[in-house]
């Protein structure tokens, strides 16, 4: 008997696998896809229809797609075998493998795998369309022959290689009181999709675009190339440039085409950039995939904003798919971020992600956001506070936070780390256990950013003339062995930084003293009030030239104490130019000119503010012995040349480094208003100071490589300035009027090198 389903019945048929009803003679059922849209009632449409059949046979599902018209449908009610139908592609159904979980591609089809320890019914949801609709076909998981523990799993036979997507409804119990959420309603995503199909371009108007993983077995693997190999940099030796990517190219003034700007080609086009600046390391801002319109889905006073930073993930394996150029989609976003990543190596640059463990785009209760976790398994993925009816506990600050000591999640975070083998922020402690046994992980930089970052700030406090800090900064500047020097570590194990994407871009730093944030749309509530900033004199932006000046000086300030200091330097993207956000120090929501890097403004600034920043970082690199030291600074290493260790009042530091090799390096930082007279050390035998920086003077004097002779015994060191000088070789000898033409040049050579 031949049991079919009218064409036009509106919901969705969903079917359990393997039912104990189909046994004996072929079983075959009818159904078709989900519409995608409502048929007014009363209309007719002689347009082709698809129809799913089903049939089981020897153990095996079959399954066949069929397309028919509108006229046909009733003839199909009472035919056995249609001879009409246009019979597409046969499905053959099995119940499949647990592991690995994601999709992967065996033997016999495609199999898929999800984990859910709580749920009571899952269902897997296709389309063979290359766009999200509504157009779904469903298959019911049956628990007893597609569940291995709580693993629910299918294999697909004949399905496309590429090109489908997929997600999965989830039901289970419904007591939120037991830290439950799920809602078969929604389609989930896949945690473990590699490629994530959603909207094609960033911010564009499809506001309401859900998330479907979807796979790509047919396209050969990415060509590294025969000679492609990582840089290896020691983590000593690394200069990290923190940054985002669309932002980077975003802005028209990047002179690229608009079909790449703020995409992953985009990072190609100013590889030249970089390498100018000095760097050898890009962090960059979240690049898994995210949803940049999340604070849009509803009304709400930041329903203007649209997330540039990422800190919102939604899946921890895809790329971010609008990244992609041209719209392009998953696939190509995968293959361009590869592309990207092989190019920065090309040129000597290390790639650092920063991927956020500790929480998801799925917010709280209050405006859930269920994408994928929170309706898998809600209480497995989310730390929760059973005993206050469920709630989810929000040490995060964004609304959730991830069960990171959970089994499941520590793996699945341990696979997603696998997956692109690269740097990563994260502080579970079992995790952390986990990745130092890991074969491949275990070989990788680790790069752990807790919320509170004790040590940035007192470079702050020193350089703006706080009382009682330079105890804290020398501490700081000699690479903070009260924090690092434990279980073997070295001083390039922590990351010096003065400014990073959360909070005052350098320039604001030293131009405004509290934040001003109205333009996110919270009343100035949110970013953090401390900002341990000082305005120089007046707030916001001037045209006071001594106020600019003194501004400008500062930011040399900073930048030369955090390149000169042991451990590993990270800097934040614009400040090479001083880009400022008007104030703004939680500017994730603008994308915009707030945040977009503003290479017109870079070109203005080449000559001085950039020149200096550069220079100053390829000093660092010249000098690995100095700056960039394997183990902390002992007694022979350093000479603090100082006697006021204990008064409050004093805002004057100066040490001498010492490389061994007589070519040492003086260091002096004012922070008094005042000028200070000081008295250098003697140099090593047979050589002279030379003066490599001085921050009060304007560029290009300011840096000058080969050093300035016919230094002193003391040096007037302007307010709220600093100086690095470099001790040089003399080989002996005397300038005097008798010596012959050739004998000058010698020595002219000897000096500038």
């Amino acid at each position: 008997m031949i049991r079919s389903i009218p064409l036009h019945h509106s919901a969705p048929l969903q079917l359990p696998l393997f039912a104990s009803s189909c046994t004996g003679a072929a079983h075959s059922v009818q159904f078709r896809l989900k519409p995608q849209g409502k048929r007014a009632p009363g209309s007719s449409s002689s347009s082709s229809q698809e129809v799913f059949s089903e049939t089981k046979q020897g153990g095996v599902k079959i399954c066949t797609v069929s397309a028919f018209g509108r006229r046909d449908q009733d003839r199909v009610l009472e035919q056995e075998a249609p001879e009409n139908l246009d019979t597409g592609p046969m499905l053959k159904v099995v119940p499949g493998q647990a592991f690995p979980l994601g999709v992967s591609e065996v033997d016999n089809g495609i199999n898929f795998a999800i984990f859910s320890q709580h749920a009571t019914a899952v269902t897997i949801c296709l389309s063979f369309n290359e766009r999200i609709d509504d157009r779904t076909l469903e298959f019911k998981l049956d628990p007893d022959d597609n569940r291995t523990g709580d693993i629910w799993h299918i294999c697909i036979q004949d399905l496309p290689r590429k090109n489908v997507l997929y997600g999965y409804r989830i039901d289970g119990p419904q007591g939120w009181h037991h830290g439950h959420r799920f809602d078969d309603s929604i389609v989930l995503l896949d945690p473990y999709a590699k490629f994530v199909e959603g909207r094609r371009y960033f911010g564009g108007e499809n506001k309401s675009s859900g998330f479907l993983g979807t796979y790509d077995f047919d396209s050969l693997p990415f060509d590294w190339g025969d000679d492609y190999k990582l840089p290896n940099i020691l983590e000593k030796d690394l200069v990290i440039y923190e940054m985002n990517v669309r932002a980077f190219t975003a802005d028209e003034s990047s002179g690229l085409a608009s079909s790449i700007r703020g995409s992953y080609l985009g990072v190609i086009e100013k590889i030249p950039h970089l390498l100018e600046l000095g760097v050898n390391a890009v962090e960059l801002l979240p690049v898994f995939e995210f949803d940049e319109l999340e604070f849009q889905r509803h009304p709400n006073p930041r329903n203007h904003m649209i997330n540039t930073w990422g800190y919102s993930t939604i899946n921890f394996f895809a790329p971010m798919s609008r990244y992609a150029s041209a719209g392009g989609g998953p696939l190509n976003a995968s293959r361009e971020f590869k592309e990207m990543v092989k190019a920065l190596h090309g040129a000597g640059i290390e790639v650092i992600l920063d991927v956020v463990y500790n929480h998801t785009n799925e917010a709280d209760d209050v405006y859930p956001y269920t994408t994928s976790f929170r309706g898998i398994d809600n209480k497995v993925y989310y730390m929760l506070d059973l005993r206050n009816n469920g709630q989810f506990l929000n040490f995060s600050g964004c609304g959730n936070t991830l069960n990171c000591n959970h089994p499941v999640v520590m793996e699945l975070i341990l696979d997603s780390l696998r997956h692109c083998a690269c740097l990563f922020s994260l502080s579970a402690p079992p995790l952390i256990r986990a990745i130092s046994k890991d074969a491949i992980l275990s070989r990788c930089k680790i790069i752990a950013e807790p919320w509170d970052c004790g040590g940035k700030f007192n470079f702050i406090h020193a350089h703006q003339g706080d009382c009682g800090m330079k105890g804290s900064f020398a501490t700081r500047v000699s690479g903070s062995s009260d924090l690092y020097k434990v279980n073997n570590r070295k001083p390039y194990h922590g990351i010096n930084f003065v400014i990073a994407h959360d909070g005052f871009t350098l320039r604001d730093l030293v131009s405004y003293n509290v934040k001003h944030n109205n333009a996110n749309g919270e009343g100035g509530n949110d970013g953090c009030n401390d900002n341990f900033s000082w305005n120089c004199g007046f707030e916001g932006e001037t045209e006071d030239a001594n106020i600019r000046a003194l501004r400008s000086r500062q930011m040399k300030n900073f930048h030369l104490a955090l390149m000169t200091s042991q451990g590993t330097p990270m800097m934040l993207m614009g400040d090479e130019y001083g880009h400022t956000r008007y104030g703004n120090n939680n500017s994730y929501g603008h994308d915009t000119a707030l945040n977009h890097f503003l290479w017109g403004q870079l070109e203005a600034r080449k000559r001085d503010h950039f020149r200096f920043f550069s220079e100053v970082i390829k000093f660092r690199r010249k000098h690995p012995h100095l700056f960039s030291r394997e183990n902390f600074l002992g007694e022979n290493d350093i000479t603090w040349h100082e006697s006021n260790w204990d008064n409050p009042e004093s805002k004057f530091l100066a040490y001498t480094l010492h490389d061994g090799n007589g070519e040492d390096v003086y260091l002096a930082f004012n922070a008094h208003d005042y000028f200070v007279s000081v008295s250098l050390p003697s140099p090593p035998t047979n050589r002279k100071w030379f003066r490599v920086v001085d921050t009060n003077l304007e560029s290009p004097q300011d840096f000058v490589l080969d050093g300035i002779r016919g230094i002193g015994s003391t040096y007037n060191l302007a307010p709220y300035s600093s100086i690095l000088l470099k001790a040089k070789a003399i080989l002996g000898m005397e300038f005097s009027g008798s010596r012959t033409r050739r004998e000058w040049d010698d020595l002219k050579n000897i000096f500038v090198h």
